[in-house]
């Protein structure tokens, strides 16, 4: 970047050392050693922003590319299978079709009628002579408790 050879270097060491003195020195080392660090630090994260903008517009320009070959590609094909088949042939995803926003509930007469369409669709099942009856239907709540006798 700064074309310094070791002569142009050795003329600033000893007029910075006749300027600043032989004591202060090793303070201002330290100091412009900070100061090029920041500058180093700032410019590699400007190259790095300039490099990832230009790796973007790459990228963009390579998928516009990408796309315009995948377009033709597919029309080529497209048109040796209709070629092949003598009828038009779909490329692509199917067209969209717009879905209603919601779907109406149904009414609880609705629901009933439903119901009762799938009862009288269920075969009868037959029964037998020797069957036992129906149990009870379980009763909820506390189990009922014997009578505590007195001895």
């Amino acid at each position: 970047m700064f074309d310094i050879g070791a002569a142009e270097l050795l003329v600033i060491i000893i007029v910075a050392v006749l300027v600043i003195g032989p004591k202060d020195m090793p303070r201002a080392m330290r100091t412009a050693g900070r100061w090029i660090g920041k500058v180093r630090k700032v410019s590699s994260h400007f190259r790095t922003g300039v490099d990832a903008m230009v790796r973007e517009a790459e990228l963009e320009d390579m998928e516009a590319k990408w796309k315009a070959q995948n377009e033709a590609i597919m029309k080529s094909s497209a048109a040796q299978s209709e070629a092949a088949a003598g009828e038009p042939v779909m490329t692509g995803p199917p067209p969209k079709v717009a879905e209603p926003d919601s779907v109406p509930a149904q009414t609880s007469a609705e629901t009933a009628k439903s119901v009762k369409d799938v009862a009288v669709s269920a075969p009868a099942l037959p029964k037998s002579a020797g069957s036992a009856p129906p149990a009870s239907p379980p009763v909820s709540g506390p189990a009922p408790q014997s009578p505590k006798s007195s001895e």
